[in-house]
């Protein structure tokens, strides 16, 4: 049992912290390859994909008050994070020069299939569990162990808990 990342989640994994890429690799690892494949889609991100994520389902006045310009805004497209600060996300390169979060997706891919990410979340959670790295998940961001009970669809962010 195990899965290898493709090159497109190699790419992403590029600079993110090394307790979570032992997560990840972890997960691979223990990974079925017949039903727990797992695609990385987002590592880290720049100012400018900070303000793209931030503009989705905001308009262009909302984003004038952190200084993003009007054509970032996307007010007929579902929001994809719920920060207040569009630069604080985990994201972004920390001081310590790793990003600490990562956006990931059963695969093959299907957005709409929530128990296959009720299984990505197992499976993250487990391998983190094995190697002694506290991490939380966008389906769980109060970590009370109900999913998604209190509007917590970001499905695939997992992120360090500091």
């Amino acid at each position: 049992m195990s899965i290898k990342f493709g090159e497109r989640s190699l790419t992403q994994l590029a600079g993110i912290h090394p307790d979570l890429r032992r997560v990840l690799d972890k997960a691979a690892e223990m990974a079925d390859p017949k039903v727990d494949d797992f695609a990385v889609l987002e590592g880290g991100r720049t100012k400018e994909r900070m303000m793209e994520t931030w503009g989705q389902g905001r308009t262009a006045s909302e984003l004038s008050r952190w200084n993003i310009p009007a054509s970032y805004a996307k007010p007929n497209q579902p929001k994809v994070t719920w920060l207040t600060n569009p630069f604080m996300s985990n994201h972004r390169k920390y001081d310590d020069g790793f990003y600490h979060a990562v956006d990931l997706a059963p695969y093959p891919i299907d957005f709409n299939d929530k128990g296959r990410y009720v299984k990505l979340y197992t499976l993250i959670m487990g391998a983190a569990r094995v190697v002694g790295v506290h991490i939380c998940s966008g389906m769980d961001w109060d970590k009370d162990g109900h999913l998604m009970e209190k509007g917590e669809t970001d499905l695939g962010h997992f992120e360090l808990a500091l």
